[in-house]
């Protein structure tokens, strides 16, 4: 009976699209949508900027707000396409700075939204007799062929793309408005010397003034929430030149004009890529701090988002009442992946934003299914592991092609090694790479130094930086990453297909002694060899016990070593003691063992692993140079006793 409701439990579960304009339609966006706080900051008004990585829910937020009655005072999308884009950013205006001039192209597309908005908003919503003000908007929209197709949804300017008409409205801008509606018979005669950007801006004056005017005659500010006007997806038309950053400056001066121009019936909502925001630099910028929704997701609220959406499309198939956090992670995902919770394991694998924990939840599902299992195990877990640490690999190089298109080149640096990597080695390695970096990537050149590196690995969250006993992941607007910091991780994400898995890069322990059990079967190894009961044998395997734990000692007093690394020497060391025990266990069985054979096996086993400790980097302020030099003198001393005189123990340990 279990099999059959696992099963259809299983065929059932599903966490969503990894994008919302298709969750919004066939996923899981209304029924798994998880309300955070950026997305009622939104919602409130209390915020304009909501700021985030790719991935992170934003678009998500902007799909939530515009379905119907979402928000009560109506929302309208603004996505610019290429055109669009092309048009923004080769905007200009005699007489102002380019940040100045792309702010009145985004004004007057906040404008003509709004005035199309009211002329379709005025009598199905207000029932009155149509005001003046009214009258006044559609006949300029008539007259500057800004009419709407279809008004009331106000996707979609007429003509067919934004961009199409936004060509029209620069001329009109650049040049002359039709602005008779408002009482004003040429455009030349507001500003008669004046410049063509004081021209300009006077046009949008009146037009604002006009639609401000409509707002404040049908009392919308006093009757129902103010208008929403979402702009999303900008990162489509952005790339790393001076003008796209003009282009998002301008919307941002916009944005924040949009405020004092309507009071509150009208609002702007931007969502912006963390990368490209807090790439701008302006004069302004300080005046955005307090409309800033940046984000955040933690553990806890991911699986609290994995469960919402399990359940919305699980339902009742697994019986015995809905779905909970304890069945999620009890019946359908197996309770632990390699010694890790599973919600731990899988969540500290993948990027802090819903796209990546959705695309990992769901390929660990259909990883189950292809397998044929009734519900998800561990083994598709860690089979899935490494499937989408190459997505996330890849995503990543796309993800910053145009911040950063060296960024895979970066990538053979961690390749084949340690997951933990200090300043020095790091240093070291792109000393070899830099020359062809900088000739592939010549623009680029100024980046390509170990610093600029470092910033740059952090800041997308490919690398974490030690902190204290934490490591600190970046990509989420963190502290940078500090001059004296120098020691660093590769993201879980990213280190199955790196093949990083170890902490450092150390040598296995292999057991290598000779054993062979002598033919009679019944003389003992001390009778063979003359001696009783073969004392300094085990006075050998005592002193390698010692020194096993001598290195265990100090391992667990270095501190500064990471959690991880001091474990991964403590495994190893580990398998030392076991071969030993294992070595004793033989000898009380009569069986022939080379002890010396184990002991210089051991000691050189000690050399590399203290040379690869030392090599790693890891010394210094954190501490594992004492542990090499620990473990390099135990070695010393076993190859020095194994080779002295027999039962001479006196100077093995004081």
């Amino acid at each position: 009976m279990w099999g059959n409701v696992s099963m259809a439990a299983l065929d059932r579960l599903y966490f969503g699209r990894e994008d919302a304009e298709r969750d919004v339609t066939d996923g899981l966006l209304r029924e798994g949508f998880l309300p955070t706080a950026a997305f009622r900051a939104a919602l409130s008004g209390r915020k304009m900027l909501i700021i985030g990585r790719k991935g992170s829910g934003k678009s998500a937020i902007c799909m939530r707000l515009l379905e119907d009655g979402a928000h009560a005072g109506g929302a309208l999308l603004i996505t610019p396409d290429d055109a669009a884009g092309d048009e923004i950013r080769r905007f200009e205006l005699q007489g102002l700075a380019g940040d100045t001039a792309k702010s009145l192209i985004w004004r007057y597309v906040f404008a003509v939204h709004a005035a199309r908005h009211l002329v379709a908003h005025a009598r199905g919503a207000h029932g009155r007799r149509e005001p003046d003000s009214v009258k006044a908007l559609r006949r300029f929209l008539k007259q500057n062929d800004e009419e709407a197709a279809e008004a009331a949804g106000g996707a979609a300017l007429p003509g067919g793309r934004l961009g199409d008409r936004l060509t029209q409205s620069a001329r009109g801008l650049q040049t002359s408005l039709s602005l008779e509606a408002f009482g004003v018979r040429a455009a030349m005669d507001l500003v008669p010397a004046g410049s063509e950007g004081a021209r300009a801006a006077r046009q949008l004056e009146l037009v604002e003034h006009g639609v401000a005017r409509a707002f404040a005659d049908l009392r919308c500010a006093q009757e129902h929430a103010p208008l929403v006007l979402l702009i999303d997806q900008l990162e489509q038309v952005w790339s790393a030149e001076a003008d796209s950053n003009s282009m998002v400056v301008g919307l941002l001066l916009a944005a924040k004009h949009v405020a004092g121009a309507y009071g509150r019936a009208l609002r702007c909502l931007l969502f912006l890529r963390s990368d490209i925001y807090d790439s701008l630099s302006f004069g302004e910028g300080d005046k955005f701090r307090g409309d800033e929704a940046r984000i955040a997701w933690t553990e806890p609220a991911l699986r609290e988002l994995a469960l919402t959406r399990a359940a919305a499309s699980v339902g009742d198939a697994l019986g015995g009442g809905p779905l909970d956090d304890t069945r999620l992670w009890q019946e359908l995902f197996p309770p632990t992946v390699a010694g890790e919770p599973t919600p731990a394991y899988l969540f500290a694998r993948s990027l802090p934003r819903p796209r990546d924990a959705i695309q990992f939840l769901n390929l660990c599902r259909d990883t189950a299914a292809d397998n044929g299992h009734g519900r998800v195990q561990e083994a598709d877990v860690l089979q899935a592991t490494w499937q989408f640490s190459e997505w996330k690999l890849k995503d990543l190089v796309q993800e910053y092609l145009i911040a950063h298109p060296f960024l895979e080149r970066l990538y053979p640096l961690f390749q084949n090694t340690g997951y933990t990597v200090t300043r020095g080695v790091l240093g070291n390695r792109l000393d070899e790479a830099a020359p062809t970096l900088r000739r592939l990537f010549p623009a680029y050149a100024e980046s390509l130094d170990l610093t600029g590196v470092v910033d740059t690995l952090f800041a997308v969250g490919f690398l974490g930086v030690r902190r204290g006993n934490d490591v600190m992941y970046g990509g989420g607007g963190e502290l940078p990453v500090q001059p004296h910091e120098s020691e660093f991780h590769v993201h879980p994400c990213f280190r199955e297909a790196l093949g990083a898995t170890s902490p450092v890069d150390l040598r296995r322990y292999e057991p290598g002694v000779v054993v062979s059990r002598m033919g009679s079967g019944n003389i003992g190894y001390a009778y063979a060899q003359g001696r009783t009961l073969g004392v300094r044998e085990y006075e050998l395997l005592e002193l390698v016990t010692r020194s096993c734990r001598s290195v265990h000692g100090q391992v667990g007093r270095a501190v500064g070593l990471g959690h991880d690394v001091r474990d991964e020497i403590a495994e190893q060391v580990g398998r030392v003691l076991t071969d030993t025990a294992d070595v004793r266990t033989r000898l009380r069985h009569n069986e022939y063992v080379d002890v010396v054979e184990h002991v210089l096996t051991v000691a050189g086993y000690f050399n590399t692993l203290a040379a690869q400790l030392l090599a790693s980097g890891l010394d210094g302020a954190s501490g594992s140079d004492g542990v090499a030099h620990r473990i390099d003198d135990e070695a010393r001393r076993l190859r020095r006793l194994a080779g002295g005189a027999s039962g001479s123990t006196s100077d093995a340990h004081v």
